[in-house]
């Protein structure tokens, strides 16, 4: 076998995984797709056209992108947010349509995932990470979060204290005039301690390879794009989220995380909190970069006290990790378990913690 048909075997692997288990419930449409694509050679050459990071997300994110500016195809009307309540169920077997539609559009679709990225800024991940900057708040005697995120996007996680959010019987905290409203389920027996007020953030910064403008109507639509076409709640909080980011622009920085943290972590007011976080990034690291990743947090904190918040995948389900460096020391522990997209948080730590 060469090189290629290798890394289509491969490619159809990952496709084949994206459809059986990241795909249920969420989008029945995203995964009978994915399952056609991890088994048609054409769609596959297509795919491995891809610049980086989650190759199925990306491939399906370009068609959803077309099909939102208006490309004109019958395969719109599998899609519940382009065809409204007479979406045709997947049932109706869409693939035939969508290997049509890419065929006819791989030209477009190539340019799409040679260029793009993945870069869901997903709004309702700030009702897993609230309780978190809490708790660094409090350890750190309620002074001010100094906050720098790795794989940004848009910067809207970066805006987590204008939202409201709702734990149901545990209470809601956050700004109460806030179109964008989270709310999170609450698993288990334990619950987050819910700040009176959120905490307050004196420096925030985003760190992007290709941040996004919220203010550029393409790139805007490329993050709508991004959100699988049953979850019309999700796109509607996007939508209240980019209104805003547009009113109140989070700063972003381009390039490579590696090469811009240490300078970035060092502008960072001294009498602040110092909190980095970030979403489903370090998955899309190469190994190598990972390892960096962890010695220039190791290099920075020998010189000043820092948190980190990660929120990754931990099988079976991702988890809210908390980093403490305190006077050299280093202090992990896993706060939570959580849904990938924020939809519910299963607190682990006492709620005096």
């Amino acid at each position: 076998m060469d090189g290629l048909s290798t890394d289509l075997a491969t490619l159809s692997r990952r496709f084949r995984r994206f459809g059986e288990r990241e795909c249920v419930p969420a989008s029945p449409l995203y995964g009978q797709l994915a399952m056609g694509i991890a088994g048609d050679a054409n769609l596959l050459l297509i795919a491995a056209g891809a610049r980086a990071g989650p190759v199925p997300n990306l491939f399906l994110a370009a068609v959803h992108f077309l099909l939102l500016q208006g490309a004109a195809h019958p395969l719109a009307e599998f899609y519940p947010d382009l065809a409204g309540r007479a979406a045709r169920a997947p049932d109706d077997d869409p693939f035939p349509l969508f290997r049509a539609f890419c065929l006819a559009h791989a030209g477009a679709i190539g340019e799409l995932i040679a260029t793009r990225l993945v870069q869901t800024n997903e709004v309702r991940r700030c009702a897993c990470l609230m309780p978190a900057f809490a708790a660094v708040a409090r350890q750190a005697g309620d002074r001010p979060l100094a906050l720098v995120e790795v794989g940004a996007s848009a910067g809207l996680n970066l805006l987590w204290d204008r939202y409201h959010y709702d734990y149901g019987a545990a209470g809601s905290c956050g700004d109460p005039r806030s179109p964008v409203r989270l709310a999170c389920e609450l698993r288990g027996d334990r619950q987050p301690k819910l700040p009176a007020d959120l905490p307050a953030v004196g420096f925030r910064v985003g760190l992007d390879l290709s941040p996004i403008d919220v203010c550029d109507g393409d790139a805007a639509l490329w993050l709508r794009a991004l959100i699988w076409p049953e979850q019309l709640d999700r796109a509607e909080l996007l939508g209240w989220a980019l209104e805003i980011a547009q009113a109140h622009p989070p700063p972003l920085v381009a390039g490579d995380a590696l090469d811009l943290l240490p300078a970035v972590l060092a502008s960072a007011e001294s009498d602040a909190a110092l909190c980095l976080f970030h979403t489903f990034v370090l998955n899309q690291f190469p190994a190598a970069a990972r390892e960096r990743f962890a010695d220039l947090v190791a290099e920075h904190a020998a010189r000043r006290d820092l948190s980190v918040i990660a929120i990754e995948w931990r099988e079976p389900y991702p988890s809210v990790v908390l980093t403490s460096f305190r006077s050299g020391a280093r202090f992990e522990k896993t706060l939570a378990h959580c849904d990938a997209h924020g939809g519910w948080l299963a607190w682990l730590e006492s709620s005096h913690a």
